[in-house]
C-alpha cells in the first residue's frame, strides 16, 4: 500500500470518527455476577411497553432483534424460545427533535465584541435513542442497560440500515458482560 493511499484511508478515518454523533452510555448492577449468565430470551409482547416506537414499528424491532442476537452469539450466549433463561431482554426506542444553535463570534474590539460581526445559524433535526435493558430473571430486576444515541437519518436500503443497527449494537454491547 502506497503512502498516498494510507494517507487518504487514515484521513477518511478521521473524519468518519470526527463526524458520528454517536453517543454510547451502558450502566450496571455491580453486586450482579454476571459470568452465570449464558442463556436469554426475548421479553414477550405483554411484557414490553405498548406506547414505545418500536411497538409501532415491526421490523425496525426485527432488524435490532437480528443484530442482539447475533452479537450476544458472537459473545457466546444462548437464545431460548423455552425455559428459564438467565436474563430477559427489553428493548425501547424513541426520537426526538432537537435544535443546534451555533454562533460564530464577531470581531474583537477594546475588550468588546462587536454585535454586528459573526454569524448564528439554527438547525433542527431528529436524535433517536435506543434502550437495551437485561433483566435478571430470577430476581427481576435491571442487571445493565444500554444506551446510544445518533441522529436519525433516512436509508433507502434495507441492508444499509441493517448494517448501522449492527454497528449501533455491536457497540453498545461491547462492554457487555460487565468484568
Amino acid at each position: 500500500m502506497s503512502f498516498k493511499t494510507l494517507l487518504i484511508a487514515f484521513i477518511t478515518f478521521i473524519i468518519i470518527t470526527a463526524c458520528s454523533s454517536l453517543d454510547i452510555t451502558s450502566d450496571y448492577d455491580s453486586t450482579r455476577d454476571f459470568s452465570k449468565y449464558k442463556t436469554y430470551r426475548w421479553a414477550k409482547s405483554k411484557e414490553q411497553n405498548k406506547g414505545d416506537l418500536l411497538a409501532k414499528n415491526i421490523r425496525l424491532w426485527k432488524k435490532i432483534q437480528i443484530a442482539v442476537d447475533k452479537t450476544l452469539k458472537e459473545k457466546g450466549f444462548e437464545k431460548l424460545d423455552k425455559g428459564n433463561p438467565d436474563f430477559i431482554i427489553f428493548i425501547y426506542a424513541g426520537v426526538q427533535q432537537r435544535v443546534n444553535v451555533y454562533h460564530q463570534g464577531g470581531y474583537y474590539y477594546g475588550g468588546w465584541w462587536d454585535p454586528h460581526g459573526g454569524y448564528t445559524t439554527v438547525s433542527r433535526y431528529n436524535q433517536g435513542t435506543l434502550v437495551i435493558d437485561i433483566v435478571d430473571r430470577k430476581e427481576k430486576e435491571l442487571s445493565w442497560r444500554g444506551m446510544a444515541s445518533d441522529v436519525v437519518r433516512n436509508y433507502s436500503d434495507p441492508k444499509e440500515l441493517q448494517g448501522e443497527i449492527d454497528y449501533v449494537v455491536s457497540a453498545m454491547l461491547y462492554e457487555f458482560p460487565p468484568n
